[in-house]
């Protein structure tokens, strides 16, 4: 089938790449031209056939309001939107409100893979009617992993976008509990090749996981962390997850305390944040501060 898909960063060049390699046509945009296939939305419409997808990968918030609603004025009625960036679920009503009123389809997907879904495949949770969905089914087949789990028709519109949230709440605290697990043994006297314990952890003990691999992987290349500053930024998905166990009374203690544990690390240079400083880097690309630059 054909797809344009609408920004070209980290994650949709790769998005674009898988696609193309499970057989369907990809038109591309992007605001850098080097990366994108057409020079404006308009063009990108203009090279598909109805009805059309149109997947949006940028950032949230105001990008991705901007681009729906110039898309809104571009396509026609049967035409489908599937924005795939880490908007809010409680835009993503908005976002269906307002093209079905012009007779336009919306699909919201949590997409979760970072730098190796187009290795690895992405991790898809969607929601949206069942008729908008079909019609990008084969888009999320070639994105999702090999084999019968990675992607799911969570719910209602907002359900994947929440579906995510949660995720990325559940991967904070992961994260956060290997990092400190790490300064621990990194603190202690009797324990002198941490890396090694860790590197011991990934095969048949319960805390075995992608996160652990890639802690080895962080380590490999800087055995104690020492090249890196102990700051984490957060991608406001931790933030809205809180807020949403607030706004349900769900307690989330764990979540809720590796997010200002992210916080604090804003006001020091936190040993353990420079493990989830190390993690981020290594599943998503995101940029670390190094000693260098203090």
């Amino acid at each position: 089938m054909e797809l344009g898909l609408v920004g070209l960063g980290k994650m949709g060049g790769n998005m674009r790449e898988r696609i193309r390699r499970a057989g369907h046509t990809v038109v591309g945009y992007d605001r850098n031209p080097d990366v994108a296939d057409v020079h404006s939305l308009q063009e990108l419409v203009g090279k598909l056939k109805g009805p059309r997808v149109v997947w949006v990968m940028v950032p949230a918030g105001d990008a991705t309001q901007s681009t729906i609603d110039e898309l809104g004025e571009l396509l026609e009625p049967g035409d489908v939107v599937v924005d795939g960036g880490n908007s809010r679920w409680t835009d993503d009503e908005k976002h269906a409100e307002e093209l079905a009123a012009k007779g336009i389809g919306f699909v919201d997907c949590g997409v979760s893979g970072g730098v190796w879904g187009l290795q690895n495949g992405y991790a898809l949770m969607y929601g949206g009617d069942a008729e908008n969905i079909a019609k990008a089914q084969p888009i999320f087949d070639a994105l999702k992993p090999e084999g019968d789990f990675g992607s799911v028709h969570a719910g209602k519109v907002g359900a994947g976008h929440f579906s995510k949230m949660v995720h990325n709440g559940i991967e904070y605290a992961m994260m956060q509990a290997y990092a400190e697990g790490w300064e621990l043994l990194e603190k202690v006297d009797s324990v002198t090749d941490v890396r090694e314990v860790f590197r011991s952890w990934q095969e048949g003990t319960v805390i075995r996981s992608w996160l652990l691999d890639l802690a080895v992987n962080a380590l490999d290349d800087d055995e104690h962390l020492e090249k890196l500053r102990g700051y984490a930024q957060d991608s406001g998905e931790g933030r809205w997850t809180v807020e949403a166990a607030i706004d349900n009374a769900v307690p989330l203690p764990a979540i809720t305390a590796s997010l200002f544990a992210r916080f604090a690390s804003r006001q020091d240079d936190s040993p353990q944040m420079k493990m989830i400083a190390a993690l981020r880097n290594q599943f998503g690309g995101h940029a670390v501060e190094s000693k260098s630059e203090n």
